[in-house]
């Protein structure tokens, strides 16, 4: 059975296992997805799939009354996926400490078969138990800045021909995950990859991405965020983790939600003729 077809299946599970108040959106391609769900036959799946290495399986899972939910990522082309989490006003340190939940149950459940349906199954049930009161952590946050918190925080800007190919995006994703990086990557054509995070962390980043194979690849800034006249660094929401986009308007939307747009804008991204 080829690698799409196990992966529709494993998606055909987690929908199976669904409890009353869980919900499964798809984000793109929703009556293309939901139809593949409803292939009973090997050869129906094997028929319907897409044969496109950049496709992906976007979809949320979410809790009714709560908060917080999870976007996951699924590359129907290889056994890998990314889970970002999601929220209304969600704090670093709660954006922080689900991220470390997630690795670890990924270490856990690394080599099982479905490993993505497992990862899920427990990670769901916690998200049920999931507190729904920041106040505390917010207070502590605010009260106890770390040394990292007091460090300036510098960002970097890649653009390239195109981002397809399923090991450098979960390579992105590892390198984010390890450095403590935030950022997103737009896939398809072209490519574009925003990240920010300590000097040195994102250094390493920069030189990993540059590191690989690219086609056109261009850094078009590594520096400080520009600080605004309060002495605050320019932000008028904070990103969340590490997410991928496959449309340029989505790029430009989530750095005008920091406040940064010019950054793309600059760069004639998301202006009159971008792809």
């Amino acid at each position: 059975m080829s690698t799409p077809q196990i992966r529709l299946e494993e998606l055909q599970l987690i929908q199976c296992s669904l409890m009353p108040g869980e919900t499964m959106t798809f984000v793109e391609d929703a009556d293309f997805w939901i139809d593949a769900l409803g292939q009973s036959t090997e050869r129906d799946i094997a028929d319907f799939l897409p044969k496109d290495e950049a496709s992906t399986a976007l979809f949320t899972l979410k809790l009714d009354n709560k908060p917080i939910w999870f976007q996951v990522a699924v590359y129907m082309q290889s056994d890998g996926h990314l889970i970002s989490v999601k929220g209304n006003n969600m704090s670093r340190g709660e954006q922080e400490r689900w991220l470390d939940i997630i690795r670890e149950k990924e270490r856990e459940t690394e080599g099982v078969g479905f490993p993505l349906y497992h990862l899920l199954s427990q990670l769901v049930p916690m998200l049920h138990d999931a507190p729904l009161d920041r106040h505390t952590e917010d207070v502590k946050e605010q009260h106890e800045p770390t040394q990292a918190e007091n460090e300036p925080t510098f960002h970097v800007l890649f653009t390239s021909h195109h981002l397809i190919s399923s090991k450098k995006r979960r390579s992105l994703q590892q390198w984010t995950s390890q450095l403590k990086l935030s950022g997103f990557a737009k896939i398809g054509y072209p490519g574009v990859i925003y990240a920010q995070g300590r000097q040195k962390n994102l250094e390493e980043f920069v030189s990993n991405v540059k590191g690989m194979q690219w086609l056109a690849l261009r850094v078009r800034f590594v520096e400080a965020v520009p600080k605004d006249t309060s002495g605050e660094h320019s932000s008028q929401g904070t990103l969340l983790g590490w997410q991928e986009f496959s449309r340029v308007g989505e790029v430009v939307e989530e750095m005008k939600r920091i406040g940064r747009e010019e950054f793309v804008l600059e760069m004639g991204i998301g202006s009159s003729g971008s792809a």
